[in-house]
């Protein structure tokens, strides 16, 4: 399902986002740092990965360079069998709009904007069409259509995180990264948001790649990829809460045995 195999590296076609040998280094000479340090992976299409691992073990590096955020050091980046790393920022930062959703901690809604205006912006910037109906549709099945015409300080954080998974589903993306997209939520409003994002994944066919920290949240992926050291650390598919943060202990306990996080 996921390969860190570099001999024999994985048919793009099976995957939306590839990794091949990349390489992250912050800074030059002696106080350069390697967060990521010759990563092979892939997450299949389909598919609803999490992402975890000890702080500054490089994970939010690695969801950086797959969502063309950061440029990595060396190594390829692919995305539906598109290399990234060779585009020009704008047909990157073309490539991002019209194939990548975003999800974040912080909602990045824009508050004088109504819940619908919200979800249209970024297909409006974009200048695509947006098909009739679209709009009422999702936000219906996100259950936000009484809130069209609100405005997100009149919602709760759960609701306005729906808003932001509405934004992110209305064009079609072929990948979703989501970054901690649960962290500011209560547990009730959390397990509602991870619920959505299972369903973006088992009934609209999008590929979710998640960075989190919390086990109950990683626990709804379909697999789990530990990060440590700038390195995949372990990938455990189907894991329970329990597992997950089994695993995070041993790893965080390795990293300060180490001589803590990089």
């Amino acid at each position: 399902m996921y390969t860190q195999n570099r001999s024999q590296p994985a048919a793009p076609a099976r995957y939306s986002v590839e990794l091949r040998q990349v390489v992250k280094v912050y800074g030059e000479g002696p106080g350069a740092a390697r967060v990521l340090d010759g990563v092979s992976l892939g997450f299949p299409r389909g598919t609803f990965t999490a992402v975890m691992g000890p702080s500054g073990s490089g994970k939010s590096t690695l969801l950086q360079c797959a969502a063309g955020l950061d440029q990595p050091t060396s190594g390829s980046v692919r995305i539906e069998g598109t290399e990234l790393t060779t585009l020009g920022e704008p047909e990157s930062s073309r490539l991002r709009r019209d194939r990548f959703g975003f999800i974040f901690q912080s909602y990045n809604l824009v508050p004088t904007l109504t819940v619908a205006q919200n979800v249209t912006l970024p297909m409006e910037f974009a200048s695509r069409p947006i098909p009739k109906g679209a709009v009422r549709e999702i936000l219906a099945r996100l259950g936000l259509e009484q809130y069209a015409q609100t405005r997100p300080a009149a919602l709760s954080g759960g609701q306005q995180q729906r808003v932001a998974i509405a934004r992110a589903l209305l064009s079609a993306p072929a990948v979703i990264f989501a970054d901690e997209p649960t962290g500011a939520l209560d547990s009730r409003s959390a397990a509602e948001v991870l619920t959505l994002l299972r369903e973006a994944v088992d009934s609209w066919g999008r590929t979710i790649v998640m960075v989190t920290h919390d086990p109950v949240a990683a626990a709804v992926a379909d697999a789990v990829v530990f990060f440590a050291d700038g390195q995949v650390a372990d990938v455990v598919p189907h894991p329970s809460a329990a597992e997950v943060a089994a695993q995070m202990t041993r790893l965080t306990d390795g990293v300060a045995a180490r001589g803590g996080a990089r």
